[in-house]
């Protein structure tokens, strides 16, 4: 936890620090601010909350279905960093107000210490889609432009190369193959703008479609290749991606008579129209990748994840000695080995008392019995 008003205290240092200051004066300015640096009361809590996509995560391995989760967090820390698959749910984005929406690869980079991270007042969005662009599409985007106050431009992917994903299981893990891609970020690499957010279908086979949205549960076929090209792209652009993987589900032939009551983690997509809303409201304000300052992982306090989860984000975590809560209620289809040092707790509930002891400068410890 880091103070994290440096920049105006200088400024108000430089203007105190003048000809009118005789030399008590300015010695009692160094004692102030040096006591106000060292205060703890200004000290910010920033929490990383993870629920990777693909893996069936029970809660958020849906369609934004850790939204709750999310809101729970967020009220317990002054920053919440998380990313896209934990509150995208298709036309819903219910993240807090102090979310800083970061994409995966973004986040992996930033909990390595190689970057910075800078909350802007808002961005610049591309919306990039394949050649011809939807009347939904379109609505979509106007209505982010109006209700957000979003500031938002569309591209339309050269038809001759266009995106192209496809979707599918491998080891019981979401997965995908992506094509097309370098030749997106090729065509606006001269384009004025500070985040992607991108819209194109994805192609699961129908037998996979229909039984993973029949079911109570299971994985996600669409999360694992989205997660793939956001990466990709991200890399390659450095800036903030989001990926929206429909455009016309009610037209799609697979799905035009499917028509059943879903599991509730699912619903969100049952009852959208354009799949687009909530990728345009979180890069609306995503953090920008920075080099010189900004957020830091120094500044980070706690990583929450799903149990039996250990992946880039954890790795950079136990190196930059951050302490990462595992939550056993959200179980996946991983099976990996947990360092013994992950702080082990039954559900979201339990972690957000974690948090808020640590804030409220009490030892989780005193408040169990046996102490």
């Amino acid at each position: 936890m880091k103070f994290n008003h440096i920049d105006s205290i200088w400024t108000i240092f430089e203007r105190c620090w003048s000809s009118f200051l005789g030399n008590r004066y300015r010695l009692l300015l160094i004692i102030s601010i040096v006591i106000l640096l060292s205060n703890p009361k200004t000290e910010a809590m920033n929490v990383v909350l993870i629920i990777p996509t693909g893996i069936g995560a029970e809660i958020g391995g849906h369609a934004g279905d850790a939204n709750p989760v999310a809101k729970l967090i967020g009220e317990c820390c002054d920053r919440f960093i998380t990313h896209p698959n934990v509150v995208n749910a298709s036309d819903i984005n219910e993240m807090p107000k102090n979310t800083w929406y970061v994409e995966g690869s973004i986040l992996d980079r930033f909990l390595r210490g190689e970057i910075f991270l800078k909350k802007p007042f808002f961005n610049k969005i591309l919306l990039a889609v394949n050649h011809p662009i939807s009347i939904d599409t379109e609505n979509a985007m106007n209505a982010a432009i109006s209700t957000i106050g979003a500031n938002i431009t569309h591209y339309q992917i050269n038809p001759e190369t266009p995106l192209k994903m496809r979707g599918f299981y491998k080891d019981g893990k979401a997965t995908g193959k992506v094509e097309g891609w370098l030749e997106l970020c090729e065509s606006i690499e001269d384009f004025d703008f500070d985040a992607l957010a991108i819209q194109s279908e994805i192609d699961v086979e129908t037998e996979t479609k229909i039984e993973y949205l029949s079911n109570k549960g299971g994985v996600n076929p669409w999360g694992g290749v989205e997660a793939i090209a956001s990466k990709l792209i991200s890399d390659k652009l450095d800036r903030p991606v989001a990926h929206a993987p429909f455009i016309e589900w009610k037209s799609d032939h697979d799905l035009k008579d499917f028509s059943k009551v879903t599991d509730p983690r699912m619903a969100a997509e049952m009852v959208s129209v354009s799949f687009l809303h909530c990728l345009l409201k979180g890069l609306h304000q995503a953090p920008r990748i920075d080099y010189l300052s900004g957020l830091s992982v120094d500044d980070i306090d706690f990583l929450i994840t799903p149990i039996d989860c250990v992946g880039e984000p954890h790795k950079a975590c136990l190196e930059a000695g951050i302490p990462i809560i595992a939550v056993r209620e959200n179980k996946n289809v991983l099976n990996d080995k947990m360092p013994e040092n992950f702080i082990l707790v039954d559900n979201y509930i339990e972690a957000a008392g974690y948090i808020m002891a640590y804030k409220s400068g009490i030892n989780p410890k005193s408040v169990r019995r046996s102490v």
